[in-house]
């Protein structure tokens, strides 16, 4: 028996255990969900196969989980452990403890600073609400179940939410914002919108890509594309247009390929003038996005006939940590903030590139100094988990996508 199949086995037997305790609990207490959002996915998995199959190992995406390393302990890698799915989704570890969360551990001392990773029943905001706040969250004690299926689909109520109204042993209640963008407002942006700041991603897709008409893509047409299924595979119920609970994102080589495209230019003919244009059509919000640790590189390098690097030129994109350009400038303000970790890391690595926002061509000039003779230049954009690690560490890192252009350069 592999491993993978030792994974599966397990967690069948996981999920049998977790219903039977489930159903007699919720029995005992007249109440379909006892634990509220605490509640264990595998529970639900006993009845939605195919999507906790996927929710939990990744089913079908193309989702890699790299090592990254942490920037106060040099060298010391952060792996999924050897008994877990190295496929499984970012919500299914988020917030437990088997996902090492190292802006947890190195930046904040243990601190639970992200309540969006154990959050009690929510309503979905409007759509249109100027200021996203985070959702309350639970009780210390109920924080290791992390991020579950109820912590979604569990209303305020004591229902379960849905695109359909069905009869199950639950109650449920049809909710069309369930399949909008709205549904993912609260956790994945914080406050009202700064251009350029960190985890602004609905903010992103609301104000540069939705209303400007750029596209009418919701958040789970890219990120839980759907198929035709049963949503729950024992029940008589009809085949349905259902959304795969994957959300591929920042560890999808597909999100990232269809993200950014790249352009080379030489725009007078025999000068070594070069511009370099990364245009995002691909994604509906900025690019990259979410956490500030997350980065895009755009590396070029110059080759001469023999293939010899003779000139090479690298930007950084990346969010800023807070509502200004990150800068050096205040690294000795940042040690009186109660996050003085978290900023100083992001301030000591001086200004960069703002993150390409949905819809936009960055054009980026250079004039390497140039012999005359013909050339290749070759360019790769390359995502970034965590900027902060050594730049010799590259195990994180996935290339986007590459392009080169051959020029010739005259005298004078």
């Amino acid at each position: 028996m592999n491993n993978r199949t030792m994974i599966g086995y397990k967690a069948s037997i996981v999920a049998i255990l977790a219903t039977v305790v489930f159903t007699a609990t919720a029995m005992a207490e007249g109440m379909p969900f006892p634990e509220g959002t605490a509640t264990p996915s595998e529970a639900c998995g006993a009845c939605h196969k195919a999507i906790y199959r996927e929710f939990a190992f990744g089913f079908g995406s193309d989702i890699h989980y790299k090592p990254t390393t942490i920037p106060t302990k040099p060298g010391e890698k952060l792996a999924m452990p050897a008994n877990v799915s190295a496929t499984a989704t970012a919500h299914a570890f988020a917030g437990t403890e088997l996902y090492p969360i190292h802006a947890r551990e190195a930046e904040e001392e243990g601190k639970s600073c992200n309540v969006c990773h154990f959050p009690e029943p929510f309503a979905i905001p409007d759509m249109n609400t100027l200021e996203m706040v985070k959702p309350k969250g639970r009780p210390k004690a109920k924080e290791a179940g992390g991020l579950t299926c109820a912590s979604c689909h569990l209303t305020p109520e004591g229902r379960i939410r849905g695109p359909y109204s069905v009869k199950a042993p639950h109650e449920t209640v049809a909710d069309p914002a369930i399949q909008t963008s709205a549904m993912c407002a609260y956790c994945h942006s914080m406050g009202k919108r700064v251009v350029g700041k960190q985890t602004q991603t609905f903010l992103e897709w609301r104000e540069d890509f939705n209303k400007p008409g750029l596209g009418k893509q919701q958040c789970q047409d890219c990120h839980m594309p759907r198929t035709m299924r049963k949503v729950a595979e024992d029940y008589d119920n009809p085949e349905r247009a259902v959304a795969r609970h994957l959300w591929t994102g920042g560890r999808s080589q597909q999100r990232l390929a269809s993200a950014l495209s790249m352009a080379i230019s030489q725009p007078d003919k025999g000068k070594s003038v070069l511009t370099f244009h990364v245009i995002n059509i691909g994604a509906g919000h900025s690019v990259p996005t979410g956490s500030n640790r997350r980065a895009v590189y755009l590396n070029v390098q110059v080759l001469d006939k023999r293939g010899k690097k003779v000139a090479a030129r690298e930007w950084m994109f990346a969010p800023w940590y807070g509502p200004r350009p990150d800068d050096r400038k205040f690294l000795e303000e940042d040690k009186k903030r109660p996050d003085a970790v978290a900023a100083t890391q992001a301030d000591a690595q001086g200004p960069h590139e703002p993150i390409i926002r949905a819809g936009e061509e960055r054009i980026l000039p250079w004039a390497p100094a140039l012999k005359p003779g013909e050339y290749t230049v070759r360019a790769r954009l390359i995502h970034d988990l965590n900027r902060y690690n050594d730049r010799s560490f590259t195990g994180d890192q996935t290339e986007i996508n590459s392009t080169t252009l051959v020029i010739k350069v005259k005298k004078g």
